[in-house]
């Protein structure tokens, strides 16, 4: 865990503040925005980036992806800029926390894949880039997106130790126990050989 050195109301803000920015649900928006229809309606009803490729629209995929990572990403960076460490590893679990319960979908969000990227990449660059090389590996051999992140998640906390960032190793081990969490229907799917696998249409 990073040094805690912020004043509780200064840390509670920046709870506030990256749950807030979490809970923008970026696949919903863009799926209105190419008319796609209702984004909850289509495939496996999650709002994330990998049920936005099942439309068919790549570019709206893409952007979903980025902005989902990009929420917790910037929350991180500012938070880091402004306060400290403390501050950052916090706004970024709660953004986590706001894209997977949104207040404004009535707590009903996605998965959290993209959303844990961006955070892994703007809290310690190195590990952030082995969790993408991760993900990337096991979608090449699987084609299962789920499988891929939680891999990658599993080992998120092992590539802070082993990069040299010690203090994100609590963080890390929460977020992989919450990315389990969120993926417990995919496990099950993954086990009984129905789970979809990347690129397949709705």
């Amino acid at each position: 865990m990073p040094e805690l050195v912020s004043s509780l109301p200064v840390l509670l803000l920046w709870a506030a503040i990256g749950y807030l920015a979490g809970s923008v649900p970026f696949g919903i928006v863009f799926a209105r925005l190419f008319g796609l229809g209702d984004l909850r309606a289509i495939g496996s009803g999650n709002i994330g980036a990998t049920n936005v490729l099942r439309t068919g629209n790549k570019l709206a995929a893409a952007l979903t992806l980025i902005f989902d990572a990009g929420k917790a990403g910037m929350v991180v960076l500012i938070a880091r800029l402004l306060v400290a460490d403390d501050a950052a590893q916090l706004a970024g679990l709660m953004a986590f926390f706001g894209h997977c319960l949104p207040v404004w979908l009535r707590f009903q969000g996605g998965k959290g894949v993209a959303t844990f990227i961006g955070l892994m990449l703007a809290l310690w660059w190195p590990a952030g880039i082995a969790v993408c090389l991760t993900w990337l590996a096991v979608a090449a051999v699987t084609r299962y997106s789920s499988l891929s992140a939680l891999v990658a998640a599993v080992l998120s906390p092992v590539w802070m130790a082993v990069t040299g960032y010690p203090q994100g190793v609590a963080l890390g081990v929460a977020l992989a126990a919450l990315i389990i969490w969120r993926h417990g229907e995919n496990i099950a799917r993954l086990r009984a050989g129905t789970e979809s696998k990347i690129g397949k249409k709705s």
